[in-house]
């Protein structure tokens, strides 16, 4: 049993090792930074992201594109009501938050423009730590997304819309006062 657990620490090092980090923790190299920009922070090695007073929205993008690849970054939120994501390869999104639409939580759900939310998570009530840092990792292979939190797999979906190549993305919803920060965004590119 011990040789069993020691097998699987050493390849989960080895798995986290092959992550690259997108955020150096310092500044906005890696990122297109918006223009005019009056969301996007960084913060004692944080991205600290809030909106607006005049409630409007904003994303953050890679400067890089990519086509199958795993993302892992950990995000807390903050104050007001959260309505954030990561998108994938510009236009399909894992939820960060509440949902504007559906007026509930639906972090780690997939958000597929003009299909909304096909397939809610499970489990994620249980997992999510509201007040506290999350760790969430997402892997896109074709157009197939496998989404985990905190170590616990909670969703795998087929995407119609998937595109094959494109800029990873963090998302500031318009329309609310809210506050979200993003650490440790790493990649390991597939292919």
């Amino acid at each position: 049993m011990k040789i069993l657990f020691c097998l699987l620490l050493i390849s989960l090092a080895t798995y986290a090792e092959d992550l690259k980090p997108i955020f150096n923790g310092k500044d906005f190299t890696n990122w297109v930074k918006p223009k005019k920009n009056i969301w996007w922070s960084v913060e004692d090695g944080v991205i600290v992201c809030k909106n607006c007073p005049k409630k409007k929205g904003s994303n953050l993008w890679t400067t890089e594109k990519y086509k199958d690849f795993i993302v892992q970054l950990d995000f807390k939120m903050g104050e007001g009501i959260v309505d954030s994501g990561l998108f994938l390869r510009n236009q399909d999104q894992i939820q960060i938050g509440i949902s504007g639409s559906l007026k509930r939580d639906m972090t780690t759900s997939p958000y597929i423009p003009g299909k909304g939310y096909p397939k809610e998570s499970e489990g994620v009530k249980d997992i999510l730590k509201v007040k506290g840092w999350n760790t969430m990792k997402v892997k896109a292979v074709n157009n197939v997304y496998t989404v985990w939190l905190n170590g616990t797999k909670v969703n795998e979906y087929e995407s119609q819309t998937a595109i094959e190549e494109g800029p990873i993305g963090l998302q500031l919803h318009a329309k609310r006062i809210m506050e979200i920060h993003f650490k440790n965004i790493m990649v390991k590119k597939l292919n």
